[in-house]
């Protein structure tokens, strides 16, 4: 029997190369259906990210969502901590950040209702796999222990996995978002 350690890296080897392939093809407009989804959550303090890698990437989305409302990016603050998240406006002067993902040069933090929240793979049932540090895992339990907070997988409909290996602490999401469809997961 595999264990779940390997498990979850086999599961992130094959998102990661479907995710690649996905990314190769985008013609950048994958973020018109995450407008479309967000149109009905307006005003709604939301938090996006600054995509990395290959990831798909919501800013045409966040930058619209920005005229109604708030929105923040993720500030990784150090390796077992819960993300905190900082107001993001578009051109504003960003720096690198931890994992080479950028932040607000000066963080006005706040704290956001609405997490799009990037991926390395997702199943039907709500799973998600990240990079495997935890950081939306920990930030989800400690939001939604305070108020109801929507988590939103942001991706390429090629990452679905029939099925991840999870652990009781991985957080669910709410609904997955990919450049085709929206999946309500509640």
């Amino acid at each position: 029997m595999i264990d779940l350690v390997e498990a979850k890296a086999q599961a992130r080897r094959e998102g990661f190369a479907r995710r690649k392939a996905a990314h190769a093809d985008d013609p950048g407009t994958a973020a018109g259906v995450l407008s479309g989804f967000l149109a009905g959550y307006r005003g709604v303090p939301l938090s996006g990210y600054m995509p990395i890698r290959t990831e798909i990437d919501p800013r045409p989305a966040m930058s619209e969502a920005a005229a109604h409302g708030p929105v923040g990016i993720p500030v990784i603050l150090g390796a077992g901590q819960p993300l905190k998240f900082a107001r993001w406006e578009p051109d504003m002067p960003l720096v690198e950040g931890a994992f080479g993902a950028l932040i607000p040069e000066d963080p006005d933090y706040f704290e956001p209702e609405i997490l799009i929240v990037p991926l390395v793979a997702f199943d039907g049932q709500g799973g998600r796999l990240g990079y495997g540090g935890g950081f939306y895992d920990r930030t989800l339990e400690q939001l939604r222990a305070r108020r109801g907070t929507l988590a939103i997988g942001f991706a390429y409909a090629a990452q679905e996995a029939a099925q991840l290996p999870l652990e009781p602490t991985d957080q669910t999401l709410d609904f997955i978002v990919t450049e085709t469809e929206m999946i309500d997961l509640r």
